[in-house]
């Protein structure tokens, strides 16, 4: 009998690549969000415009599915998660613990939980080299003002689900995903959308303006490997929370010289430091990933990036 799932978020960037994996293997698809995705149409086998922030909503959206992808939640880049706490932590707590009850309800099997890196602590996270960040570094807890204590505490209340109720509760960090099909302008992208813009848009010899010094580190992880991971986390039996992401950190400043490359672009920088940038070091510890799915993503940054550069290129051009 063909696996029911619903995706939440499936109008936005992960939640869009996720159907399209899910439906390529043979799964009856419910697409749920608040708007239709915006560069392509949904290949879900329905798709529903739903508030998630509302009960009834939620009730809805699990109706006679097996499995919940929980992707919906109101996020964007530092710029946005700096400027928009109340409004985050408001709208994502209302999402998560209405979708909890309702798969609870409906006694759906299994149930996914996107996470963030934003909730690892920020004492971890002042110098541009640090050490990559294993799971259990969480705590004690310090996490991202706003968007990170909302999801760390949603991490919580699924295992609580899970022992309580015992609803089949999957976990996963998130270390900033990237790829075509995403946003790009608006004030939520996230940096290499940004960086992309920036790049497709200035000549040769240009300057384009970066946020900080340029010197903050992060690691960057393509969506298909994203979509790959979470899908192989579903089929696991592991219940704890989970990093997923490239375990290669590079620097701001390295992110745009990439992209110059493949535009084939002399580009300068000119660093803004009243812009927010987010902490100052970041990146993935893939061991437990390792160990857990017997694989960690594949697309290296350099193809990744060439792929969202060369989307984001073409939709500017049109």
């Amino acid at each position: 009998m063909t696996t029911r799932v619903v995706v939440t978020g499936a109008g936005g960037f992960i939640g869009h690549h996720l159907v399209k994996y899910l439906k390529a293997r043979g799964y009856y698809v419910r697409g749920v969000d608040i708007v239709h995705p915006e560069y392509e149409p949904t290949v879900a086998d329905e798709f529903e415009i739903l508030d998630l922030r509302r009960w009834d909503a939620c009730l809805l959206a699990v109706r006679g599915m097996d499995q919940v992808y929980n992707l919906a939640a109101n996020m964007g880049g530092i710029g946005f998660i700096e400027s928009n706490k109340a409004v985050i932590v408001h709208d994502n707590t209302l999402i998560n613990i209405h979708m909890l009850e309702a798969a609870r309800q409906h006694q759906i099997k299994k149930y996914l939980y996107t996470s963030s890196a934003c909730i690892y602590p920020g004492y971890l996270q002042k110098s541009p080299d640090i050490q990559p960040l294993k799971e259990e570094q969480a705590y004690p807890a310090d996490a991202e003002d706003g968007y990170g204590w909302e999801k760390l505490y949603t991490e919580r209340a699924c295992r609580h689900y899970m022992e309580d109720y015992g609803i089949q509760t999957y976990s996963v960090r998130f270390h900033n995903i990237f790829g075509p099909l995403g946003t790009y302008d608006g004030g939520r992208e996230k940096s290499p959308a940004a960086i992309c813009r920036k790049v497709a848009l200035a000549a040769d010899g240009d300057t384009i303006e970066v946020w900080g010094d340029g010197l903050q580190t992060r690691s960057y992880c393509y969506v298909d490997d994203c979509v790959e991971g979470i899908y192989r986390l579903m089929q696991s039996d592991f219940h704890n929370p989970i990093n997923l992401g490239q375990d290669r950190m590079i620097s701001i400043n390295e992110l745009v010289d990439i992209v110059s490359n493949i535009a084939g672009k002399t580009i300068h920088r000119r660093h803004d430091l009243t812009k927010p940038q987010g902490v100052r070091g970041r990146n993935s510890d893939n061991t437990l990933l390792r160990e857990v799915l017997k694989w960690e993503p594949q697309v290296s940054l350099e193809a990744g990036l060439k792929l969202t550069y060369e989307w984001i290129s073409g939709q500017i051009k049109r």
